[in-house]
């Protein structure tokens, strides 16, 4: 469902942010939940050295991956999605709190936001590496779109469960679950006193404090031309969150028409609008992550009335002859460099 790419300034962060970097800055990257990460630190706490912050880190995320990964068989969601009982199913507090938010963002969204949208994207071959010979009938996206819908799914504080309504809903947390492991990476930074950082996970971003050269951090948002990456626009930060969802590197075509890997779980089809990406500023990665899909899915209109109902700070690009049309509500615009 996610098909985009934030450009942090990571490698090249002097040429980013001007300056000198300070020699005790830290750079730890790694593998997880199907992609990269990036953390990186203006200084490193004498208390703690490089190597173990990096076994920290990558315990916390193949906890995470453990829990809410559809990849893995053995994960909660995976046992969740194979059951048939609709009995309460217990789960940690992690899944039970990121299923609550999917939830919420869902109602908020009116639907354009689901995590129980698996069944749809299976059906449309979403994530194949070759497009699909056939698409998917009319009869068989109304057959799949009966197990979609998150008022099928339920959470339970206390001793943390999740339950589903019918015996087929699914639930797949890849739009919002790297959000909360960056959130919860920025956190564990915290309890170490650390709070100059950038933390990166498969392009959804959070930063503290400032950079390595003293300055706000700087994230460029890449141009959705899918061609060379190149930056649309830039924003400095010192706190929050930056998340983008497009559609301009993952798509396929079929007799000559391009389908999007974005599907609307309202109509059980690829979005058909203009609106290319769509990146949200917010205080929380995992918040912002899931607003950055719901507005995209509402397209160019809808997508930034909600925006400026809620009082987000948003930046849509849409498809224009000889380029692309920038919208930004006000509150985004205040981040805004270049």
């Amino acid at each position: 469902m996610r098909a985009f790419r934030i450009i942090a300034c990571l490698v090249t962060i002097v040429a980013c942010t001007g300056g000198t970097v300070a020699a005790s800055h830290a750079d730890i990257s790694g593998s997880t939940m199907g992609t990269t990460y990036h953390v990186v630190l203006a200084t490193l706490p004498s208390s703690i050295g490089e190597v173990r912050l990096h076994d920290e880190i990558d315990d916390i995320l193949d906890g995470i991956d453990a829990r809410m990964s559809t990849y893995r068989d053995d994960s909660e969601i995976s046992r969740f999605n194979a059951t048939s009982s609709t009995a309460w199913f217990p789960v940690s507090s992690d899944t039970r709190d990121v299923v609550a938010e999917a939830r919420r963002v869902a109602v908020l969204s009116g639907g354009a936001f689901d995590a129980t949208l698996l069944p749809l994207v299976e059906l449309w071959g979403v994530g194949r590496r070759v497009a699909p010979v056939s698409l998917p009938s009319a009869g068989a996206i109304r057959e799949a779109s009966t197990s979609v819908g998150f008022s099928k799914v339920e959470t339970r504080g206390g001793s943390p469960a999740i339950r589903k309504h019918r015996a087929d809903v699914r639930i797949d947390l890849s739009a919002i679950a790297k959000g909360f492991a960056v959130d919860r990476v920025a956190a564990h930074l915290a309890s170490r006193d650390i709070d100059d950082y950038l933390v990166e996970i498969g392009g959804e971003v959070r930063v503290g404090g400032t950079s390595p050269t003293g300055s706000a951090w700087r994230v460029a948002i890449e141009q959705p031309s899918g061609g060379p990456l190149a930056a649309q626009t830039v924003v400095a930060l010192t706190s929050g969150a930056v998340a983008t969802s497009g559609d301009y590197r993952h798509y396929f075509e079929h007799s000559g028409r391009r389908y999007s890997h974005v599907i609307d779980p309202r109509t059980g089809r690829p979005v058909a609008h203009q609106l290319v990406s769509v990146t949200v500023v917010d205080r929380s990665a995992m918040h912002a992550d899931a607003y950055a899909t719901a507005l995209l899915v509402l397209g160019p209109r809808a997508g930034v009335e909600l925006a400026s109902e809620q009082g987000l700070a948003a930046l849509f690009l849409s498809r224009e002859e000889g380029g692309f049309a920038q919208v930004s509500t006000p509150q985004f615009k205040r981040y805004v460099i270049r």
